[in-house]
C-alpha cells in the first residue's frame, strides 16, 4: 500500500509524535508498504510564537497539492491539526477524498496555558477539524472516552510501542553523580509542568533531559539541577538507564511515550494519577502514581527494575503499525 502521512511535527523536533511517526514508518516499510511523510521542512516556515524552535508552514496549500498528487497515495492520514494538516484536510475535502486523522496532543490545554485561549474555542476547532475524518486514531481508552464525551465520533485505537533494543538496561555508571538520581525527560515547557519536579525536596541528584522555551528560566532558578539538553539515540537511552526513577510531572499529556522508554531501561516511573499515566502505568509493580509527587518518587526507588523491563517488552512498534494500517481507508472511497 502507498501510504501518505501528513504532519506539522517532524525532525528536528523531539517529541512523542515524531518518535511515533519515525518508528511507525520504519515498521510499515519493513512490512512492504511505501510510506511518504509530508512535513513543514518541505515549505517556507515561520517560528511558532512563544516556541521559536518549532517551525510552522502557513499557507502551504499550493505547494502541498502537487506533492500529494505526485505520490499517488492509496490512503491519506493527517496526523496534526496545524497549518500543514489544515491544508491537507482542505485538499481532501475539495477533491472528495477520504482520509483518516489522529489525535495526539491536548493543544487546547497548551493554548490556554501559553496564550490564554479559552478551552471552548480550541475544542470547537478540534471538533471541526476531525469531524469529516473517516476514523480518528487515539492511543488510549481514556482518551477515547474523553473525546467521545466532547462530541468526537468514529474513534479507533492506535497504540504506541518502544524500541526495546535501544532502550534497555545499559548500566548506572553513565551518570557519575550522587545517588539516587531522579530524571525528567521531555520538552521543557509550561504545559509539561516540569517545575513540579524541580521543586521537590529529594535526596541525591535531579536531571532534566530535554530543551524548550522554559529551559533558560528554570536552569537559572534551580542551579542544583543538571540540565543536559536534548539527547537522542543511545545517549538518551543511557541517560535514562542510569537513573533510579523517571519522574513524569505532566498533567496534560495524552500518552507519555517517555514512560515506556524508561521502563524498557529498567527504570520505574513516578507520576501524578492522571489520564495519561493511568493508561500507561497499569501495574503498580512498575510505577507509583500519587498526587504527592515526592512520595511517588521516593516509593518508586524500591520497585524492581526487572519487572519494569518485562512490562515494557509487551509493547512493540510492529503491533502498532498493524493497528495503523487496519484503521486506514482507501482515499477514493465515497465521502459524504
Amino acid at each position: 500500500m502507498r501510504i501518505l502521512v501528513i504532519s506539522d511535527a517532524w525532525h528536528p523536533q523531539i517529541n512523542g509524535v515524531v518518535t511515533t511517526l519515525t518508528n511507525t514508518r520504519r515498521a510499515l516499510e519493513n512490512s512492504g508498504h511505501t510510506v511518504e511523510i509530508i512535513t513543514p521542512d518541505r515549505f517556507r516556515t515561520w517560528p511558532c510564537p512563544g516556541y521559536p524552535a518549532v517551525r510552522l508552514a502557513f499557507l502551504c496549500g499550493p505547494c502541498l497539492r502537487p506533492l500529494i498528487e505526485a505520490f499517488r497515495p492509496d490512503a491519506i492520514h493527517i496526523v496534526t491539526e496545524g497549518p500543514v494538516g489544515f491544508a491537507a484536510r482542505r485538499y481532501c475535502r475539495e477533491k472528495g477524498y477520504a482520509y483518516t486523522t489522529s489525535y495526539h496532543s491536548h493543544f487546547h490545554e497548551y493554548l490556554k496555558l501559553r496564550a490564554g485561549i479559552p478551552l471552548s474555542v480550541s475544542w470547537t476547532y478540534l471538533r471541526w477539524f476531525h469531524c469529516r475524518s473517516h476514523r480518528i486514531m487515539v492511543a488510549t481508552d481514556s482518551l477515547e472516552q474523553e473525546l467521545a464525551s466532547k462530541g468526537f465520533r468514529r474513534l479507533v485505537r492506535w497504540s504506541r510501542g518502544v524500541d526495546t533494543e535501544l532502550f534497555r538496561p545499559w548500566g548506572k555508571t553513565f551518570l557519575d553523580d550522587q545517588r539516587p538520581i531522579f530524571l525528567y525527560a521531555g520538552r521543557v515547557a509550561v504545559e509539561k509542568n516540569v517545575e513540579d519536579f524541580l521543586r521537590l525536596d529529594l535526596p541525591g541528584t535531579r536531571y532534566v533531559v530535554g530543551d524548550g522555551p522554559q529551559r533558560r528560566e528554570l536552569e537559572t532558578k534551580y542551579p542544583n539541577v543538571r540540565f543536559v539538553g536534548y539527547q537522542t539515540g543511545e545517549a538518551l537511552a543511557r541517560h535514562m538507564a542510569a537513573a533510579g526513577v523517571m519522574v513524569f510531572p505532566s498533567r496534560t499529556d495524552t500518552f507519555g511515550l517517555v514512560m515506556l522508554e524508561a521502563l524498557a531501561c529498567g527504570v520505574p516511573v513516578a507520576a501524578y494519577p492522571v489520564r495519561a499515566t493511568r493508561d500507561v502505568i497499569i501495574d503498580g509493580r512498575v510505577g507509583i502514581l500519587d498526587n504527592d509527587l515526592r512520595q511517588a518518587a521516593l516509593k518508586a526507588l524500591s520497585l524492581d527494575p526487572q519487572e519494569c523491563r518485562q512490562y515494557a517488552q509487551q509493547f512493540s512498534w510492529e503491533a502498532c503499525s498493524r493497528q495503523f494500517v487496519e484503521n486506514l481507508v482507501p482515499m477514493r472511497m465515497r465521502t459524504d
